[in-house]
């Protein structure tokens, strides 16, 4: 792009007027003498408007009145194409900005008299800088039809009123605001069983996790140190527990755990304290059960880690720390420790948003068992079985919803603090 020669042609062009006649897509680039390129624009233009006019119209509808109609109207459908009405007109507004701005800059440089580049330029100009973005335009809408389309309509779900009475397609939802939130904190048994519910998620994540992470941190330790031998017997027998699939591993504890036959009772129990536990009928033996079991499942991939990042400290280090008359219990906290928690940091993050979720241990021991009085979750149930339980059992998918919402918005908080720290979410050295 260069100064014109003729640079009186254009002296008295108006960017103004260039924009408000892409009001109408095209014109303002056919003001600019961009023929081809206003062509362009006008095209799309019309033919979006002549292909999704329908469409739009009727998601439109559909997502405002959920239906009218009872056998005609079918509300989760509405839903589904008022929100592909919503990413189309996003585009379509995208597209908009495009042309305004297109326009708007061409009729500036026009009047300052630079020479526009040519519809080829353009083209090659365009594809130089995006080049990037049309290769990871395909995982985009892939993204957007795969994931955000479907976590919108949970979304949506959770200001319905969906549940088995009024299930479509033999009634019609409606939109209810935050009734379905108000619920949660004001109906008593309700607010009592999400209070219950999320308290026991919390310690659940803290002490299961922090458990199993002490335990693999102390083994680690301990299989690392100089007067230990047969080093790698001993490390391959403490990460066996990780090579049995862990919904197999959890069968055999609900079997070993149970009240009437497990070898819990039976053959430890009994015969050595004369007295047997009630590990799936009392809240908290089962939470005892559960987070045992779940330090025995998790502590094996934790150990690994630890143990490849403890080859890695010089010995120098430790040398140098008795010289200086440091204790074995300075030297860990000194030297181990912020070592290995500085390489693994991110990892054992992970492990709580992990077991924040862990679904699978709480199900397939007791599904959440054993039920409590004056509450619609088990005394095991963290927010997760609880929301699959709302959902398959008592089908009321709007409350299972509005959890759901809960749990994202406290897993998303998590991830955020996580990744901030992380050179993933850093660009040219800045964090946003």
């Amino acid at each position: 792009m260069g100064t014109d020669p003729d640079t009186h042609r254009f002296t008295n062009h108006k960017p103004l007027q260039a924009l408000l006649l892409s009001i109408i897509p095209g014109i303002g680039q056919f003001y600019n003498r961009k023929f081809y390129k206003g062509s362009i624009f006008f095209i799309l233009f019309f033919a979006f408007i002549i292909a999704f006019t329908d469409f739009i119209d009727m998601g439109l509808w559909g997502i405002f009145t959920l239906g009218t109609q009872v056998g005609r109207d079918h509300s989760l459908v509405l839903i589904i194409q008022g929100l592909v009405t919503i990413f189309l007109l996003i585009m379509a507004l995208l597209f908009y900005g495009i042309n305004l701005r297109d326009a708007y800059k061409d009729a500036e440089k026009l009047k300052s008299g630079f020479t526009i580049p040519s519809l080829k330029e353009s083209f090659h100009n365009t594809y130089e800088k995006t080049f990037p973005y049309f290769l990871i335009g395909p995982g985009f809408f892939l993204v957007v039809f795969a994931i955000i389309l479907p976590l919108a309509f949970m979304l949506s779900l959770a200001f319905m009123n969906y549940r088995l009475r009024n299930a479509p397609p033999a009634a019609l939802l409606d939109w209810v605001g935050f009734d379905n939130f108000i619920q949660l904190a004001t109906v008593p048994i309700w607010q009592n069983t999400f209070l219950s519910v999320i308290s026991w998620t919390i310690i659940w994540t803290l002490v299961a996790t922090t458990l199993q992470i002490a335990l693999a941190l102390f083994l680690a330790v301990l299989v690392n140190d100089k007067r230990i031998k047969f080093k790698k017997t001993l490390r391959t027998m403490l990460i066996l527990p990780w090579a049995v699939p862990g919904f197999v591993s959890i069968l055999i504890f609900a079997a070993m755990f149970n009240d009437g036959f497990g070898a819990i009772n039976r053959q430890i129990m009994e015969p050595l304290f004369n007295m047997s536990i009630p590990w799936l009928t009392d809240v908290f033996w089962t939470r005892v059960a559960i987070i045992s079991i779940q330090v025995w499942l998790g502590f094996p991939f934790v150990f690994a880690l630890f143990t490849g990042v403890l080859q890695s400290v010089s010995n120098e280090w430790y040398e140098a720390a008795d010289v200086d008359g440091a204790s074995r219990w300075q030297k860990f906290t000194k030297i181990t420790f912020p070592h290995v928690m500085f390489a693994t940091a991110p990892l054992m993050i992970m492990q709580y948003t992990h077991n924040f979720n862990n679904f699978n241990i709480i199900y397939l021991f007791n599904e959440g068992g054993p039920a409590i009085r004056g509450q619609n979750a088990g005394g095991t149930d963290i927010l997760i079985s609880w929301v699959y339980n709302l959902t398959f059992s008592q089908q009321n998918y709007s409350m299972a919803a509005a959890i759901s919402m809960i749990i994202g918005l406290i897993i998303g908080l998590l991830a955020f603090l996580q990744f901030r720290r992380t050179r993933s979410y850093k660009e040219e050295g800045e964090v946003y």
